[in-house]
């Protein structure tokens, strides 16, 4: 694939990830590009069809979530980098693991909670999930937090412990792939 090198960010839900990647999206016009993750339950595809792209070898990850498919394809994520914007993988730690099987090649970045109580908070304060939703995300979070520190997993690791912090080290770290994409 032609065109800037991708970024791949992952962390557990409550984390902070769609609150940094809104910010830098809004703050960053026209130098990054959100890859479209596909799903056969509710946007553009049916399940039939997109079990056969990925047969195919359409896709850089997939993921079987609650009995519905989700998955990025090559296209998508080429479709950004034809723009010459850097594309931005939204991506669990099993998405990261299947991309790290491909030749994509980005920057692996995990946004982490400072803690499991501070992230129970968060979630709980959204008061948008049933108590079943947030021990499920709890317990996710908990696999998230151990693996991330895997040797070679990730490139860095920013812990958000506050807002104003982890998005200057979000766009440091940026600048450093912007410049070297570029």
């Amino acid at each position: 694939m032609s065109g800037p090198r991708p970024v791949v960010i992952s962390g557990p839900s409550g984390a902070g990830k769609s609150t940094l990647l809104k910010k830098l999206l809004k703050d960053y016009k026209g130098v990054f590009g959100f890859s479209v993750s596909r799903t056969y339950n509710y946007h553009f595809t049916n399940r039939k069809a997109m079990q056969e792209d990925i047969d195919k070898g359409e896709f850089i990850e997939t993921d079987e979530f609650s009995g519905n498919l989700y998955g990025t394809s090559k296209s998508a994520v080429q479709d950004v980098r034809a723009k010459g914007l850097i594309c931005i993988l939204d991506v669990d730690i099993a998405g990261v693991r299947h991309i790290k099987e491909t030749n994509l090649d980005p920057i692996y970045i995990s946004i982490q909670p400072p803690s499991i109580e501070v992230l129970e908070e968060r979630l709980r304060g959204r008061a948008t999930e049933t108590e079943e939703k947030i021990q499920s995300r709890l317990e996710e979070a908990r696999t998230d937090m151990e693996e991330c520190n895997e040797p070679g997993l990730f490139d860095i690791v920013i812990v958000n412990s506050d807002l104003d912090e982890a998005y200057e080290k979000l766009q440091s770290v940026l600048k450093e792939v912007s410049l070297k994409s570029g």
